[in-house]
């Protein structure tokens, strides 16, 4: 998308902003009214439908909605930077970029980067870095085993106070039962969470899309949907078993989903998230070996897709994540087998995820929460919010402005989008951090 960023510098003089004729959207308090907002310094001062009704202060700048959707920064809980070790994809700053022209004001990442976010050092330089650069606030997750190899626990609760918002081995799964009982019970002493990839590795290692007859058509190796249900149902004995927090990401199987939402009703502390692809998309969109379409996990049936889209519905899905994961054009540009798994997603994340809302499925305020407050709630962050004393994290959307999600014209680093070509509806016209407008749509 074509937009205008502007840094925010922690030493940047900020004022008062006045927000005028809004449409509030706050999920998390269930607001929906035309007013206005004003922000002074870094927070929210004032929000509400009769903020200005004797007019915005003298000495605020005003800024008007023109009746577009004013509502809190977007929450990504799942998105990968590459920086530090694979800068040929992805940096901290061009993730900001893309955050922030997607809307999103607060992301987390996964650790799999090189060296692995695994030490105080890692987890520290990841907060810092993202600072410095003045775009979408960022937080890590850390290792929950050494080097991602899923054998040795991490030293969790030294990593927590550092500022690891849970842990997980990024985009492998903690494969050795075992280990992930310990990872499970370990975690619980400090009240901490464990996020799991779930696939059963030694089922999906040799396949390339999902199984069944568009993959024997195609000539490729499958991978079964037995992959995600056989890891969701063991580690939930395993939650069982030991009483920990565990968080499933990215499912994508109907089955899967179903097994999350018995496990919910039997009050186990099991959360999930997915990402839009597996909503939006189904096993079709490979095509013709189109690997900007491959995907871990791969994308599904069109009976799985539906399923993903009533888990949402139904709350037994806690939020929707990018699952943002970039790859430069040498790790895509091959033959189906060889090309690496991922897309991105950070700029396609709202735009998609308004498909629940312009589908009839989902009012606007429901899919809201699931990119908002929801994923905040999840991992206890300061964000998602319009109220008054929470930081002054913003968008101003048009959730019916439409326009065709294009590779060349996405802000991030890596083009490798699995939606190129869709039209979508959902724009953002500017992001505010911390008071301070950093990205606006070119006028």
């Amino acid at each position: 998308m074509t937009g205008v960023w502007t840094a925010a510098r922690p030493d940047d003089t900020i004022g008062k902003t006045a927000y005028v004729n809004a449409r509030l959207i706050d999920p998390a308090s269930g607001l929906d009214s035309d007013g206005g907002l004003l922000t002074s310094g870094e927070i929210i001062s004032e929000v509400g439908p009769d903020v200005f009704k004797n007019g915005p202060p003298k000495d605020a700048e005003v800024i008007d909605c023109a009746g577009k959707c004013l509502i809190p920064g977007l929450v990504d809980i799942r998105v990968q930077i590459r920086e530090p070790g694979q800068e040929n994809k992805g940096t901290i700053e061009s993730a900001g970029r893309s955050a922030t022209a997607g809307g999103v004001t607060t992301l987390v990442c996964l650790p799999n980067t090189k060296p692995v976010i695994s030490g105080m050092s890692q987890v520290e330089f990841v907060a810092r870095r993202a600072r410095k650069i003045g775009l979408s606030k960022i937080y890590p997750y850390a290792a929950a085993t050494e080097e991602l190899e899923g054998k040795e626990l991490t030293e969790m609760g030294i990593l927590a106070q550092a500022g690891a918002m849970g842990f997980t081995d990024g985009d492998r799964a903690i494969a050795n039962a075992n280990v992930m009982r310990r990872a499970l019970s370990y975690a619980k002493t400090f009240g901490l969470l464990i996020i799991q990839h779930p696939e059963e590795p030694t089922l999906a290692s040799s396949g390339g899309m999902n199984s069944g007859e568009l993959a024997t058509r195609l000539g490729l190796p499958g991978i079964p949907p037995a992959a995600e249900i056989i890891m969701v149902e063991r580690d939930i004995r395993l939650v069982e078993m030991t009483g920990g927090r565990l968080h499933f990401g990215h499912v994508s199987t109907g089955v899967a989903i179903e097994a999350i939402r018995q496990a919910k009703a039997r009050g186990l502390q099991i959360t999930c998230d997915t990402a839009p692809p597996y909503f939006a998309l189904n096993e079709t969109s490979v095509g013709e070996y189109r690997t900007y379409a491959k995907l871990s996990p791969p994308l599904r049936s069109e009976d799985d897709r539906l399923a993903v889209v009533e888990g949402i519905k139904d709350g037994t899905i806690d939020a929707i994540a990018s699952d943002h994961a970039p790859h430069d054009e040498d790790s895509k540009r091959l033959p189906f087998m060889q090309a690496a798994f991922g897309g991105v997603g950070l700029e396609t994340l709202l735009a998609v995820s308004l498909d629940l809302y312009h589908n009839g499925q989902m009012s606007l305020i429901e899919v809201l929460a699931k990119v908002t407050s929801a994923p905040a709630n999840l991992l206890g962050l300061p964000a998602g919010r319009l109220a008054k004393g929470a930081a002054a994290d913003l968008t101003i959307i048009d959730p019916g402005a439409g326009w065709q999600v294009k590779d060349n014209d996405l802000s991030s680093k890596a083009k490798n989008t699995p939606f190129d070509g869709r039209p979508v509806q959902g724009k953002v016209l500017r992001t505010i951090i911390d008071g301070r407008s950093v990205y606006r749509q070119k006028d």
